[in-house]
């Protein structure tokens, strides 16, 4: 039984991991984009629900790209042994990425207000 879990391969998991990070760093993007010009077509065609507003847009679309990334992610490594410390330090830096576009005051930091 010991060796059978030897055997196994993390390619899985690091697909999860990575598509989070990457689903992060699209709401991240999308919603610095969005704030940037909230006038803008590209911020007026994130409103999917009126009662939620542009939330809606941005927040399905980081789903949808953490989903597809995962199911590409999983189909090519599903039976590979990946680096999983390259792989986690890439996923914490997009995470990264993601908690700065959504944070506020870095708006209005590039807004100029």
């Amino acid at each position: 039984m010991a060796s059978e879990m030897n055997d196994k391969v993390n390619g899985p998991a690091a697909a999860a991991l990575l598509a989070g990070g990457i689903g992060s760093a699209a709401m991240g993007v999308i919603t610095l984009i969005y704030e940037l010009d909230d006038k803008s077509g590209f911020s007026k065609s994130m409103t999917w629900y009126k009662p939620v507003g542009g939330l809606s847009g941005k927040s399905s679309w980081a789903i949808i790209i953490f989903f597809v990334s995962w199911a590409i992610l999983h189909f090519i490594w599903k039976d590979k042994d990946t680096n999983f410390a390259r792989i986690s330090s890439l996923a914490i830096a997009l995470l990264f990425v993601g908690l700065i576009g959504t944070f506020p005051p870095v708006w209005h930091l590039l807004k100029g207000s």
